[in-house]
């Protein structure tokens, strides 16, 4: 069904759920995953490359998982920071309810999931956590994260992932370009393809 993508608000597939087991956060637990949200049957190799690769989270103030599909990133914030408040965002309205179902089975009262306009404006991130969603196309990807990552508060770190094969370093380059002297761009570590990339707000 071409027109049914990960990244579409209602996807067009049968919303059949399933009980998945995962390992998040260095715990074993079962989720709830669908068809028609990003890599519905397990933790996909970027996202696993991405958790292994991030420092611990700001166990207070607001944290943002950009694009969060099912729930992986965000739910590995809320069991790392349970303190923390997480913002899940995504335009796919099943992907977020699936979020909440999970972040109620795991306890995790501090996860929120919300479509992107909901967020209010004033909030200032302590952290970014993504796996943003590359396939939307390079032009509707560089205005995410126009949007978001000039959200981090002063001195904080966002954490994106990114397969080389699809641009990894042409966008850390372009990346650099945007913000001279205010958030200072780097890759933190390479693995099975993918990219890590941290976009660092000066105090």
């Amino acid at each position: 069904m071409p027109s049914d993508h990960y990244f579409s608000a209602a996807p067009a597939s049968p919303d059949e759920r399933r009980p998945v087991p995962v390992r998040l956060a260095g715990r074993d637990v079962e989720v709830e995953t669908a068809g028609g949200v990003f890599s519905p049957g397990r933790v996909d190799l970027g996202t696993q490359v991405l958790l292994r690769s991030v420092p611990p989270p700001p166990q207070t103030g607001a944290v943002l998982d950009l694009g969060c599909g099912w729930g992986p990133v965000a739910l590995t914030l809320g069991l790392l920071a349970p303190q923390a408040h997480v913002w899940a965002v995504d335009v796919n309205e099943r992907a977020l309810d699936l979020v909440r179902r999970n972040a109620v089975r795991l306890g995790l009262p501090g996860v929120v999931a919300t479509t992107p306009e909901a967020v209010p404006s004033d909030v200032r991130f302590a952290a970014i956590w993504s796996n943003p969603p590359i396939r939307i196309g390079k032009e509707a990807l560089h205005h995410l994260l126009l949007t978001w990552l000039p959200r981090l508060a002063p001195g904080a770190v966002a954490h994106l992932v990114v397969q080389r094969n699809l641009g990894a370093d042409s966008l850390q380059a372009w990346l650099a370009a945007q913000w001279p002297g205010e958030l200072a761009v780097a890759r933190l570590g390479s693995a099975k393809g993918y990219r890590v990339l941290t976009v660092t707000r000066r105090p």
